[in-house]
């Protein structure tokens, strides 16, 4: 195309967008405007004060575009031939795009006011949507339809460097358009703050819908960060249960799916305030992949992101969430040494999961599902038996409800031991040889891990366990029935034992078999992968023979078979 013809064009593209402009101001002005205006003059069933805060001097933006703009571009156009320039008039009116600056200012006020009085007021409430579901209004909301006026004049603003670019410098109509296009950035600006608003606040009333309008996040302030799906680990059992985290500058959103035929919708579980969050490792012994620890005041969550490249997406998550002064990402473990007595009952606890724990962690009585279930502190997160956690007391992150708490929180919330004769506080029990807490060994331990074992002789097949060689003892074996249990099953002093592989007498029917002998003792034990098991005879076989043993990290293997499924099937679905 020539130069004309791509000017022509430009200046065609500028008429046709401004007759549809023009139609959107009317929508506004003469239908949305005045049956709200007649509703409240006739009816007062709403202020008129409210339709205009909302509407602002809109009449004054459509009478100019109807009746000056959109004119004398239709008359320009029309003798296009004759007088090829479009500058001329947009320099002339230029002038008059100052009154958008009244309506962008008063932009998120009016926002605030149809959200509020769609709450307030049915009957505005019934015009609003009887007219959205108008043809004319192509199925979109009077909020979107406010929006226009805000984007109108950055259109003009690409549509005028547009015509600059193609159009000759030696051109008549060359100085009037960049005078015009002068004018107009300078309107632009105010309105391109407006538009970004705008999408902040898109973005929230498309949260707000997905949490069927029952919570409160509809607020300028608010600025959406993050939302999506995620997987989070039960107490109980450590098995993924699908939620959806919805992120923003000052709280997270917790929610879980609800039950519904067509569109999926959430209800908020919990809120937790950004301030005093904090994100870090998992505190399990028993590590999972792609797993994170949520902790906040109000409810501490262990979540599992579904791929890889989610989790990265969590770090961006905490780069920005350390901008905010009252965000830590320190390592926070309820586990070592519980909560301080200062932050006792004022944050949610981290729960140790159920299933990593075979001994009450108070009266250190083992489990079973009848008579010695087991509960969870709302205070320190420990796994107790019934007896141990009997008490309740009023915890401050929980809006001072009472919960149940085992016998050591309870003392330090009320100041008083609650403590019948014959029960006592852990605290003043006389400590056994074997009351070693799994976790903390785990932490500063030569090595541990899973394994299953057996006595030979001992009349008991193969059991699952977990094995500790803790580094200020590391001529000792430690078996635990889980990685959080407070106390030992066994110990096994290492000294004097001999490691070998299996012979054949032994029939052993496992992969990845050793034994350790000593005189009449003699134990066998299944790795679960041949890495793991060269590691620990090497270890082992050094023990035995009393030589100093070189501290390495220890090894943490996920041998869950929930664990190990949902890894699988991850993985198949990432490929």
């Amino acid at each position: 195309m020539s130069v004309q013809q791509r000017v022509f064009n430009i200046a065609n593209e500028l008429l046709h967008t401004e007759i549809a402009y023009v139609s959107k101001l009317h929508l506004l002005d003469q239908v949305f405007c005045a049956r709200l205006l007649e509703e409240a003059r006739s009816r007062s069933s709403f202020p008129c004060d409210v339709v205009l805060g909302i509407f602002s001097n809109i009449c004054s933006i459509y009478c100019f575009h109807q009746q000056f703009l959109l004119p004398a571009l239709q008359k320009r156009m029309e003798e296009w031939d004759l007088n090829p320039r479009i500058g001329d008039i947009l320099q002339k009116l230029a002038p008059f795009l100052k009154m958008y600056g009244e309506y962008v200012k008063n932009f998120d006020r009016a926002m605030e006011l149809v959200n509020i009085w769609m709450e307030r007021s049915t009957q505005f409430k019934t015009i609003v949507q009887e007219i959205q579901r108008e043809e004319r209004c192509g199925n979109l909301t009077l909020q979107h339809h406010m929006l226009e006026p805000v984007q109108r004049i950055p259109r003009y603003e690409l549509l005028l460097k547009d015509y600059l670019h193609r159009l000759p410098e030696d051109a008549p109509d060359y100085r009037d358009a960049q005078k015009s296009l002068e004018l107009i950035a300078t309107a632009a600006e105010h309105s391109n703050a407006a538009i970004r608003k705008m999408e902040r606040m898109r973005k929230l009333l498309k949260v707000y819908e997905l949490l069927g309008g029952e919570e409160d996040i509809v607020n300028p302030t608010n600025e959406l960060i993050k939302e999506g799906h995620i997987l989070k680990l039960s107490n109980k059992n450590g098995t993924t249960q699908d939620r959806y985290l919805i992120l923003f500058n000052d709280r997270l959103l917790y929610c879980v799916p609800k039950l519904r035929l067509i569109g999926q919708k959430y209800s908020v579980r919990a809120r937790i305030d950004v301030d005093g969050m904090e994100v870090s490792s998992p505190t399990s012994s028993v590590a999972v992949a792609r797993t994170f620890l949520v902790s906040g005041k109000q409810r501490s969550l262990e979540l599992q992101a579904r791929y890889k490249h989610l989790q990265r997406q969590k770090h961006t998550q905490v780069e920005f969430l350390k901008s905010q002064k009252s965000f830590s990402c320190d390592s926070y473990s309820p586990v070592s040494a519980s909560q301080s007595c200062a932050e006792l009952g004022k944050r949610a606890p981290t729960p140790i999961r159920e299933k990593e724990v075979t001994l009450c962690m108070k009266c250190q009585e083992p489990f079973n599902s009848i008579t010695k279930r087991r509960h969870h502190c709302k205070a320190c997160g420990h796994v107790v038996c019934g007896k141990c956690s009997e008490f309740r007391a009023r915890l401050s992150y929980d809006n001072n409800r009472a919960n149940r708490v085992c016998i050591d929180c309870y003392a330090t919330l009320v100041g008083v031991s609650p403590s019948p004769a014959g029960l006592t506080s852990s605290s003043h029990r006389r400590r056994s040889i074997l009351e070693k807490q799994a976790s903390l060994a785990a932490e500063n331990s030569v090595i541990c891990s899973f394994l299953h074992h057996m006595e030979k002789g001992g009349g008991r097949g193969w059991q699952k366990a977990w094995f500790v060689i803790p580094e200020n003892e590391p001529l000792v074996l430690y078996i635990y029935g889980a990685p959080q249990d407070v106390k030992a099953q066994r110990s096994v002093p290492l000294i004097g034992f001999e490691v070998s592989l299996p012979e054949s007498c032994d029939r052993l029917e496992r992969r990845h078999a050793f034994k350790i002998s000593q005189s009449h003792l003699t134990l066998y034990f299944s790795a679960d992968g041949e890495e793991l098991q060269r590691r620990w005879m090497d270890i082992l076989s050094r023990a035995g023979r009393g030589e100093e043993l070189q501290f390495h990290r220890p090894i943490v293997e996920s041998l869950e078979e929930e664990g190990e499924e949902f890894a699988a099937v991850a993985e198949e679905e990432n490929t």
